[in-house]
C-alpha cells in the first residue's frame, strides 16, 4: 500500500510567525493534533498539540490572564515547532510509515516531494484505516487463522484448497513472533457464495490443516465507547 493513497491531501497549514495562540485556535476548532509549518510550500517544520502545552505557562505561574493571553499572543510557532521533522514520499509505503511511527513514537509524518514541498500528512487513523480496509474485516469476511510449516509452498497449499471450493481470498497476513517454533501464524480473510460448498471447505480445513481460531467478527456489534 502507498501513502498517497491514505494520506490527507487538503492539510491546514500555518507559517512560522504564526502566533502560538492563533495556531492553538487552528488545532481546536478543527480537532486536528499537528499543524505543517511551510513557507512558499516547503516544509520548514511542523507544531503539534504537545509543542503548545510544552510551551505553555504551568498553571502554577504567576500570571493573570492577560498576561498569559499576551504572552501567547507574542510566541511564534517557529519559536516551538520541530524543525526539519522526519518525512516520507507519495511513493513510500505505508508499512514502512508504520515502522517509523512505532519505533520513534510519531503519530504523525509530513508527505513531501522530492523538492520538498508538502503534498500532504499521514496520521496513526489512516494508517489504522488503511489497515482495516485491506484486512476485509468490515465486508463481513470470514476468517482462518493457521499455524503452517515456515516452509516455501505451505501458505499454497491452503490457497488450493481455497480455490477447489470458488472461495475468494480477501486478504492473508503473516507473523512469526506468535507462532511455534519452525512455524508461522497465517490469518486468511475469505467470502464465499455458496453455503453447502462454505461447509464442505470448513471441514477440509480443519481436517487437514492446524486452525488456530476461525470465525467472522462481529463489526456491527462490537464494544463502542460510551
Amino acid at each position: 500500500m502507498l501513502i498517497e493513497d491514505w494520506m490527507a491531501k487538503n492539510v491546514l497549514t500555518v507559517d512560522e510567525n504564526t502566533s502560538l495562540m492563533r495556531a492553538t485556535r487552528i488545532m481546536k476548532e478543527n480537532n486536528i493534533r499537528r499543524l505543517p509549518v511551510v513557507s512558499n510550500g516547503k516544509l520548514l517544520g511542523i507544531v503539534t498539540d504537545r509543542d503548545v502545552k510544552d510551551a505553555s505557562p504551568s498553571k502554577t505561574a504567576s500570571l493573570d490572564i492577560h498576561e498569559l493571553y499576551y504572552l501567547l499572543s507574542e510566541m511564534k510557532v517557529k519559536d516551538v515547532m520541530t524543525v526539519s521533522p522526519l518525512t516520507l514520499r507519495g511513493k513510500d509505503s505505508l508499512e514502512l510509515a508504520a515502522v517509523i511511527m512505532l519505533e520513534d513514537k510519531i503519530s504523525g509524518l509530513p508527505v513531501v516531494d522530492d523538492s520538498g514541498h508538502l503534498v500532504g500528512l499521514l496520521s496513526e487513523t489512516d494508517v489504522l484505516r488503511a489497515f482495516v480496509r485491506s484486512t476485509g474485516i468490515k465486508d463481513g469476511a470470514r476468517r482462518y487463522t493457521f499455524d503452517l510449516p515456515d516452509t516455501p509452498g505451505s501458505v499454497t497449499k491452503v490457497t488450493e484448497v481455497l480455490r477447489r471450493y470458488e472461495a475468494r481470498v480477501i486478504s492473508i497476513l503473516t507473523s512469526f513472533e506468535d507462532a511455534p517454533e519452525g512455524m508461522k501464524r497465517v490469518s486468511i480473510r475469505i467470502t464465499t457464495t455458496d453455503q453447502a460448498k462454505t461447509e464442505d471447505l470448513h471441514k477440509e480445513l480443519m481436517a487437514n490443516f492446524t486452525v488456530v481460531d476461525f470465525g467472522i467478527d462481529d463489526v456491527k456489534n462490537r464494544p463502542r465507547k460510551k
